[in-house]
């Protein structure tokens, strides 16, 4: 599934249609360059999940967790990270295969330590400040996404 965001905020609402259909146990594995949206699309997922604390990017911490109303969230950054076998020194497997939502930012640098299920979203900067969002081993209904957003 492909879908263009003409803002943050429009990416944002992506982000709350994604989450609402997150079930437990569900990896989101994102990817795109620096300021791309990830963290942004993470807030609108937050909040579908019933997150009440402000979502910012976990760089230095590594993993920030958060309970929400609806599940779990376990938000990882593993850009500092050299690797897989970092990230699974992290004991990150209790997440992965846990019962809250584990999404992933950077997750090309540990690919090979993510489950299979993973759901892989690719966020690309436009040139003129648009976002295209790759979705991809999304095994669910379709996205409801506004016609005009498309």
């Amino acid at each position: 599934m492909i879908f263009f965001t003409k803002d943050a905020g429009e990416t944002l609402l992506l982000g709350e249609k994604i989450g609402s259909l997150l079930q437990p146990g569900d990896v989101l594995a994102l990817t795109g360059t620096l300021a791309a949206g990830k963290t942004t699309i993470t807030k609108g997922i937050a909040k579908a999940l019933g997150i009440e604390d402000e979502i910012t990017s976990p760089t230095f911490c590594l993993i920030s967790e958060y309970d929400g109303k609806k599940l779990r969230l376990y938000h990882m950054d593993v850009y500092r990270l050299d690797g897989a076998e970092d990230f699974a020194g992290l004991g990150a497997d209790d997440m992965l295969y846990g019962n809250g939502v584990c999404i992933i930012e950077w997750s090309e640098k540990v690919q090979s330590a993510l489950p299979k299920k993973s759901i892989c979203i690719e966020i690309t900067p436009l040139a003129d400040g648009s976002r295209r969002i790759c979705i991809k081993n999304w095994n669910r209904d379709a996205i409801d996404w506004k016609e005009e957003n498309q």
